[in-house]
């Protein structure tokens, strides 16, 4: 486990971001450049906090996905539609670099917040707006969740069993994805900025990046008028690739993606005489005799541990996954090399595991400096930083606007 350390040592270190979206991918967006050292100031609303405060599991009513998506962060309170509220945000808008929000487009705009009056009071900000489908187009207005995004991308069309149903994925990735999209443009317009000494809008559309992400299927729709099948755990490109369960009841997932990868796994499972077929000498010929191939593979892998299978391939140079769930995950000895399980301190949970950084540098570490904070923790500290007295912060709580 990877215990984190001073966030001023990181690589963003100076650099302040304002977190004003809410769900996925906009605070995971700022949750990436925390880790990497940047300031984090996450801005709710006074009475509606960021929905992800109760989205999914809890222990003892202490909901475990805000530790993590709200992390590095510290917590303002401020309602943009009232006047104080708005003062807030031209405040935080003068003094940061950063950023980011997800409303609907115009919403900033009806609230006298839009690019003009944040740059009018700081020129060199980046703006980074996270929405379903953008901020131009027939669909701008409409609400953009990622199980959207998913549908509208092909992922959910080509993800399945060739008999089954369109299938979603079970968590957020079209949220995820964005996140990391949303992150590197942000990264690009504040490179820019070194050049011009301006800021600039960054536009995400949730349902873009991971379009991006799905290969060459506008490619191959344009040119052949076909459309990616579903083919469950197959392949249409090489074989076998499937998951196959072991002899104490575990699963492993097996990729022959290279053609030497195959005839070693085929020289594993006892089936050399395969790779002498004149259709073994294609990966999409292979596809095609996709049953004969997983009845070898699977029934060797079947008189086997998941562990024998694993050090077996390893000696074959095959290439083989263990399928893991968190349990694993947090026991491998791969995961603990590269310090991904972070150990935080958590004022209510005490002692908490959650996933770091998602890469390294050789010259900064990732920061996880925090678990999420509660509901509007930093807000007077953060207020008194910005320059109202203490008095007119009472003033603006009693009006609701903070």
């Amino acid at each position: 486990m990877t215990v984190s350390r001073d966030p001023a040592a990181g690589a963003l270190a100076g650099l302040r971001v304002v977190d004003a979206a809410t769900l996925f991918a906009g605070p995971m967006a700022a949750m990436h450049l925390g880790d990497m050292g940047a300031e984090v100031i996450k801005v709710e609303h006074p009475r509606r906090p960021d929905p992800a405060r109760n989205h999914g599991v809890a222990k003892d009513g202490v909901n475990l996905w805000w530790k993590t998506l709200g992390r590095n962060k510290r917590t303002i309170t401020a309602d943009l539609g009232k006047p104080g509220g708005r003062e807030v945000f031209l405040k935080l808008a003068e003094r940061s670099d950063v950023i980011i929000e997800n409303f609907r487009p115009g919403t900033l705009e009806r609230w006298d917040l839009g690019y003009d009056e944040l740059s009018a009071r700081n020129p060199r900000l980046v703006l980074a707006r996270v929405t379903g489908f953008g901020q131009i187009g027939p669909y701008r207005r409409r609400p953009g969740f990622g199980t959207l995004a998913e549908a509208m991308s092909g992922i959910a069309a080509a993800t399945g069993e060739p008999d089954g149903p369109p299938t979603l994925p079970p968590f957020g990735l079209a949220d995820g994805i964005a996140s990391l999209a949303t992150a590197y443009a942000i990264m690009v317009a504040l490179s820019a900025r070194e050049r011009t000494g301006r800021g600039q809008v960054v536009d995400t559309a949730i349902v873009e990046p991971i379009l991006a992400m799905l290969g060459p299927q506008i490619t191959r729709w344009d040119q052949l008028r076909s459309v990616q099948p579903r083919t469950g755990n197959r392949s249409v490109n090489n074989a076998p690739r499937n998951t196959y369960r072991t002899g104490d009841g575990q699963w492993v997932a097996v990729s022959t993606s290279a053609q030497s990868i195959a005839e070693r796994v085929m020289r594993l499972v006892g089936r050399p005489d395969l790779i002498d077929e004149p259709w073994f000498a294609s990966g999409a010929e292979r596809a095609k005799h996709a049953d004969e191939l997983d009845e070898a593979v699977g029934a060797w892998i079947g008189r086997h541990t998941r562990d024998e299978v694993v050090a077996e391939f390893e000696a074959a140079q095959a290439a083989v996954a263990p399928i893991y769930d968190a349990a694993d995950i947090v026991e491998d000895p791969q995961f603990r090399a590269l310090g991904t399980i972070h150990e935080i301190e958590d004022p209510e949970l005490g002692p908490t595991l959650m996933q770091g950084p998602i890469f390294r540098l050789s010259g900064h570490d990732g920061v996880v400096a925090h678990t999420g904070r509660a509901h509007g923790a930093d807000t007077d500290e953060v207020l008194g930083e910005l320059g109202f007295p203490a008095d007119e912060v009472a003033r603006m709580r009693a009006e609701g606007a903070v």
